[in-house]
């Protein structure tokens, strides 16, 4: 059986961990986040690092106990023995991704068409930027079937390319910095944590790192050091672009904009110049996203695939690329259906519910794994234990649970629906199947 290629080192997992937590969570929700935050909108990224970073040393550990494609599925599956729960959690995270993908890919096309300006025989916007999203899917994901390393190389020039954005606007703030109060919130400490929640969805990404493991050269060393890299380096180029857009732009006007970032740019000496080219660099940011979320997504029910809890079918790698070919094709044809649900914030909004989901259940992983495998060969052991537990593994079962019941109640009710119809797929079909 043709497997997958190990060709990632540790800098191509750490640059695909910045790569995917730098997109469009940060261009496009920052100005909506400091409406709620005001210009202590820095507060709120410091809390999301700080959930994110619970979760991210939770994966770190798990990492290097099962160094699998489908990450998640084979920490649940593992720490409970049961195979219906495990699928349940890889469910909602192919759903989510690929919904994901199919929103992000979407907010590409607006960009694009709103930089160039395309007509195409009197087509409608609307239509015309649903043509662009389906193009860009179509395109990213032949670079998916590639194969791997050439998603690394495109995704290492888009990362540098986003950083390089982050890092222009601390750099036009520079003539503006300390004249503002850093700590004015119109909600005071609620206004931080309500930001925080919205803010979290710019972190997802680092999770993703643990489904590169079985096209990592050496999973037990570099992804631990991957997983804590990238979370550190984003928290620092986040928290300094909040504060340098809080200093050029006015906190109240950030989120009456699609185009916060670019917004705060045209504020600089460089004024309409500016503005232009962080519209054009959002476009690498949003389009490396979409690449990353099909990958995830792909390696995911390849993983599942390969447990039986999937068609065995989805598990199948070209002979040539060494890419899980079939269920490439599978996430770019759903995700180009979901295209057509349009709404950036809902789905930004099931993505965040779905990753707190899965969060928890990584986490509560860890805590039993401990207890049923206590001598388990572990190359990386998150630090503060009491005893055996880690005491941060606790605290990011605590968090995530809180974090859920900050949605509103028809968010919940919907996600509960996606985790129905996957127990009816699991009984109906899935249980046949592992028979």
């Amino acid at each position: 059986m043709v497997k997958l290629k190990k060709e990632l080192s540790l800098f191509d997992a750490t640059v695909y961990g910045v790569g995917i937590i730098l997109g469009a969570g940060i261009y496009a929700l920052i100005g909506q986040a400091a409406s709620i935050a005001g210009t202590a909108l820095w507060l709120s990224f410091v809390v999301g690092a700080l959930v994110s970073s619970f979760t991210g040393l939770s994966y770190a550990e798990l990492s290097t106990m099962f160094p699998k494609a489908a990450a998640e599925y084979f920490y649940v599956r593992s720490a409970f023995g049961s195979r219906f729960p495990a699928f349940l959690l890889g469910w909602i995270i192919v759903f989510t991704e690929i919904v994901a993908a199919a929103t992000v890919a979407l907010g590409f096309a607006g960009y694009f068409e709103a930089l160039f300006a395309f007509s195409f025989g009197g087509l409608s916007r609307a239509l015309i930027i649903i043509l662009i999203a389906l193009a860009l899917i179509a395109i990213l994901s032949y670079v998916n079937f590639r194969g791997i390393r050439e998603s690394a190389r495109l995704n290492i020039l888009f990362t540098a390319i986003e950083v390089t954005g982050l890092i222009l606007i601390i750099l036009l703030a520079f003539n503006f910095y300390g004249k503002v109060n850093y700590f004015e919130t119109p909600k005071g400490l609620s206004g931080i944590f309500s930001a925080a929640i919205l803010v979290f969805f710019a972190y997802l990404g680092f999770e993703d790192i643990a489904n590169l493991a079985e096209e990592t050269k050496n999973p037990k060393r570099d992804l631990p050091r991957a997983f804590i890299l990238a979370i550190i380096i984003t928290t620092i180029l986040y928290v300094l672009t909040s504060i340098a857009t809080v200093s050029l732009a006015d906190w109240k006007k950030l989120g009456e904009v699609g185009n916060p970032l670019a917004f705060a740019a045209s504020h600089s000496f460089l004024g309409e110049n500016a503005k232009l080219l962080i519209s054009f660099i959002a476009l690498f940011a949003t389009a490396n996203t979409v690449l990353i979320l099909l990958i995830v997504a792909s390696r995911m029910m390849y993983g599942m695939a390969k447990d039986r809890s999937l068609p065995e079918k989805l598990a199948t790698v070209h002979e040539k690329t060494h890419t899980p070919w079939l269920a490439v094709i599978v996430a770019m044809i759903f995700s180009m259906i979901f295209v057509f649900l349009g709404d950036i914030a809902l789905v930004a909004s099931i993505t965040s519910l779905g990753a707190f989901i899965a969060f928890a259940a990584v986490n509560l992983s860890l805590i039993w794994l401990r207890h049923t495998m206590p001598r388990a060969e572990r190359a990386f052991r998150v630090p503060l234990n009491i005893g055996n537990y880690p005491l941060l593994a606790f605290l990011g079962v605590f968090s995530c649970i809180f974090m859920i019941f900050q949605f509103n109640l028809e968010l919940i009710l919907f996600g509960l629906a996606i985790l129905a119809v996957g127990a009816i797929i699991y009984k109906i079909y899935i249980k046949k199947l592992t028979r």
